[in-house]
């Protein structure tokens, strides 16, 4: 795992030495271990790493590296957990004298034999890398099918820019793009910026599974797909696996511990966050199978019960006899993390598990530099409790006449948000099985905004994805910008309901929000996480699996629970899923409340320009005063607002 920027300048080589290292030291978090730049000066072409060390900590990792012809300058972030099989096909190519074996030399050789494309085609793994072509002056960037690991990249004044994060692009002199307004209204959706938008104008995210290619003549950009996410949903659906259910766990359970068993193989100490759900459980239930030694687990823990998973994490965790560690945090701990946020993150996000995702971090890297997460398990195997809700709603609603539809939507409207909140608030925690509260009253005045959907992706969008319905409201001059949520032609056409919710996270939600949360918050402290649930052949076969092989008689990820039942009882893991939040709406009203204020001061609003101040300072007021609960709207503005700040102080 390592971090890596660059750029296509014509200048002289000593200021491009200078200003590669500049870039370099703005993600030192991403590669402590060692550093490397290199830079064509008849090209202009420059390339900076910083590396952490996995495989092969000697020299012969280094990087950049070059091609044993010398044509091909590499820059790699990530790990090929099956380069050794492909160093065997190219050893019987032709007989190869290896310099060290790392995965990134495996690449390299690969790329003379195949080309770029056909090798990445070959890799299991996760990465973004760039590559020089000395014979065709050309430039390529790719990233991994998934999208675990980041790249950004763009034209700036004449000059291209690319990295890992985009506090290394800013280094560069030349960089000085505005911020998008419109991109502000997507986070305000979704509390993330989607791909192939970033927070300026003109800086793109490269999209999962895609390589560009940059043409020296030119500098036209040519992009294309190696894997399509959505391709790969309908194939595997229309050819279905035959087999039984139970012939499915079976073959689950060896496709998973053969990507665990990859994954496991590290030249530094390794271990898995364990939140004692059935996604971690699973991982490290194979893990301590495939091991010789204990497992190293980790997790945190919070006082506020209806928030800690630690009593169930060490119980599993004694059951498969890890070496287990947790930490209970406090909500002072929790809000201390908040102003390393947006240095961390590097543009505005606000999911606000990225806390407690930082802090296990934290815990992991003390005792390992590597951590295996069990992220991905429902997005594949339907184990969102969303997925079945909006199910039930929309078979319900979606036939009901548009003209019922509107005056129960009146209806509902006429009675004023305070006395709704009033009337309902006794039952919030009744209804929500878990003891935290679920403020049916704004669900509610929520579900008459959606109730008029008459497309079942526009419901699950506006409904159960959409933090805000009208973000254009909120942002000044801002239009929102096309998503693959208003373009038809990126939707799986495909035939169940909740298949259709699974296959638009798995392509939104998942590499947006969840892996950018983790890639962040763990590279922060130089720890590599590893997702063994998003080795593409997992994926794939997951999608060829029946619906009712992942959720049967209501029982989500019900083919994942049967591997993990064959090594952790039953009892330790059937319970309400709580996920992994902060209880930021109580948080706002209480010890963030002088923070929040700050940042959303009238005046202050009203200068900046971007938010309509008296539209967030109604939200603000309605909350703290208990009359509505706008915590995700809020969060949204004010991790914005945080960003800002740390703009305008490093600017």
């Amino acid at each position: 795992m390592c971090g890596f920027a660059g750029f296509w300048d014509k200048i002289d080589q000593e200021h491009a030495l200078d200003l590669l290292n500049q870039m370099a030291d703005q993600i030192f978090h991403r590669g402590p271990d060692d550093e490397g730049l290199w830079f064509d000066e008849i090209a202009g072409v420059g390339l900076a790493h910083r590396r952490l060390s996995i495989l092969d900590l000697s020299a012969a990792g280094h990087q950049p590296m070059e091609s044993f012809t010398r044509r091909f300058v590499i820059i790699f972030n990530g790990e090929i957990y099956n380069h050794l099989d492909i160093r065997s096909e190219l050893n019987a190519i032709w007989p190869q004298k290896w310099n060290g074996h790392s995965d990134t030399e495996t690449l390299l050789s690969g790329f003379e034999t195949w080309g770029v494309e056909s090798t990445i085609k070959k890799c299991i793994g996760m990465f973004a890398f760039a590559v020089w072509d000395k014979n065709l002056k050309e430039l390529t960037l790719g990233r991994d099918r998934l999208g675990e690991k980041p790249l950004y990249y763009g034209w700036v004044n004449g000059v291209f820019l690319f990295g890992s994060e985009l506090k290394a692009l800013k280094q560069h002199p030349k960089f000085n793009p505005s911020i998008d307004r419109n991109a502000i209204t997507l986070l305000l959706r979704y509390s993330y910026i989607p791909a192939p938008y970033s927070i300026y104008e003109g800086i793109f995210k490269l999209e999962p599974g895609c390589i560009l290619t940059i043409n020296n003549e030119n500098g036209s950009i040519e992009k294309q797909c190696y894997w399509n996410g959505k391709d790969i949903i309908i194939q595997g659906i229309e050819n279905r696996f035959k087999g039984s259910a139970q012939d499915a766990v079976v073959n689950l359970e060896s496709i998973l511990m053969n990507a665990i068993g990859q994954q496991m193989i590290s030249d530094v100490p390794l271990g898995a966050f364990l939140s004692g759900g059935v996604d971690s459980s699973t991982i490290v239930a194979l893990m301590q199978a495939k091991s010789n030694q204990t497992v190293k687990t980790f997790s945190i823990g919070f006082y506020e019960s209806a928030y800690n998973e630690a009593e169930h994490a060490r119980a599993v965790a004694k059951h498969l006899g890890t070496d287990h560690f947790d930490l209970y945090v406090t909500s002072q701990d929790a809000l201390e993390v908040i102003p390393k946020l947006p240095i961390m993150y590097d543009e505005p996000f606000s999911d606000s598990s990225q806390i407690p995702t930082y802090l296990v971090s934290k815990i992991a890297r003390q005792k390992v530099t590597v951590s295996l997460s069990g992220d991905a398990g429902d997005e594949l195997f339907g184990g969102y409790s969303r997925y079945q809700r909006a199910n039930r709603i929309w078979n319900k609603i979606h036939n009901i006449p548009m003209l019922l539809k509107e005056l129960s939507t009146s209806s509902i409207n006429a009675i004023s948000p305070h006395l709704l909140n009033t009337l309902l608030s006794p039952f919030d925690r009744i209804a929500s099985g878990s003891g935290r509260p679920i403020n049916l009253a704004d669900k509610l005045l929520k579900a008459v905004e959606v109730l008029k959907s008459d497309d079942s992706i526009e419901f699950y969008h506006r409904a159960f994805m959409s933090h805000n319905l009208k973000p254009e409201n909120w942002v000044l001059g801002a239009k929102e910008p096309t998503t693959f949520f208003n373009q038809k032609s990126a939707q799986p056409i495909i035939g169940e309901y909740i298949e259709q919710m699974m296959a638009i996270d798995m392509l939104t939600y998942l590499p947006g929000d969840i892996l950018t949360k983790v890639d962040r918050a763990a590279m922060s402290v130089s720890l590599e996480t590893r997702v063994p649930l998003l080795d593409h052949r997992v994926v794939e076969f997951a999608w060829t699996l029946p619906l009712e092989y992942k959720i049967r008689n209501g029982v989500d990820k019900w083919v994942l629970r049967e591997v993990l039942y064959k090594y952790v009882p039953k009892s330790l893991i059937e319970r309400p899923k709580m996920g992994f939040g902060v209880p930021i709406d109580s948080w706002l009203r209480g010890p963030l409340k002088d923070w929040a204020e700050s940042l959303l001061e009238y005046n202050r609003l009203n200068e900046e320009g971007f938010f309509n101040a008296k539209l967030v300072r109604q939200k603000w007021e309605e909350h703290i005063t208990g009359k509505r609960n706008w915590q995700y709207q809020l969060w949204d503005v004010l991790m914005f607002q945080a960003w800002l700040s740390n703009e305008k102080e490093n600017s």
